[in-house]
């Protein structure tokens, strides 16, 4: 009986620490396994930028840009600073943390008239309430890039995609989590 009871004591202790039928782990919030570096793809896209707007979901703020044809490429990364296209000149943006998104597309036509022109370039969409997004800026498009610079609450995990349509146009998605 004492050995008996010596074994569950040792099973017992060990179900406690983890070490007997471990469960599935999640590393993150909300079983999002995404991470906080560089994403990038792609080549010059045809298409031009039309548009950038937000959102709200449960474990994470959306930023999409529109496009007007594929999207081909993109670079989005964590910053010191978002800087300008073109000029290099910083871009003041609130938050603890920025992301330099950059679309491999211009927001002009082969005409160089604008697909893409914010009423407001230091405030692309209001993003008052949102958990995560503190402050979504245009830093332009310059030789077939366009940029914009969000500014987040931290250095949080992200991911990126893109979605065709509607019609012959895409959709770059930059989500950012609410926590790790």
């Amino acid at each position: 009986m004492k050995k008996f009871q010596v074994w569950l004591a040792a099973i017992l202790m060990a179900a406690g620490l983890g070490l007997v039928a471990p469960t599935p782990a999640s590393a993150s919030y909300c079983d999002l396994v995404w991470g906080s570096l560089e994403k990038t793809e792609g080549d010059m896209g045809r298409g031009q930028v039309t548009n950038a707007r937000t959102g709200q979901h449960y474990c994470f703020d959306r930023m999409v840009v529109d496009l007007n044809g594929p999207v081909e490429g993109y670079t989005v990364r964590y910053v010191p600073t978002v800087v300008q296209d073109g000029s290099g000149l910083p871009i003041p943006l609130r938050g603890r943390a920025f992301l330099q998104i950059t679309v491999n597309s211009p927001a002009y036509d082969d005409g160089s008239n604008p697909t893409y022109k914010p009423a407001d370039p230091k405030e692309l969409t209001n993003v008052g309430g949102y958990q995560t997004f503190r402050q979504l800026a245009w830093a332009g498009s310059f030789e077939g890039y366009s940029s914009i610079g969000l500014g987040v609450r931290g250095r949080l995990p992200f991911r990126v995609f893109t979605l065709d349509g509607p019609g012959a146009g895409s959709r770059f998605v930059v989500d950012v989590a609410h926590y790790w």
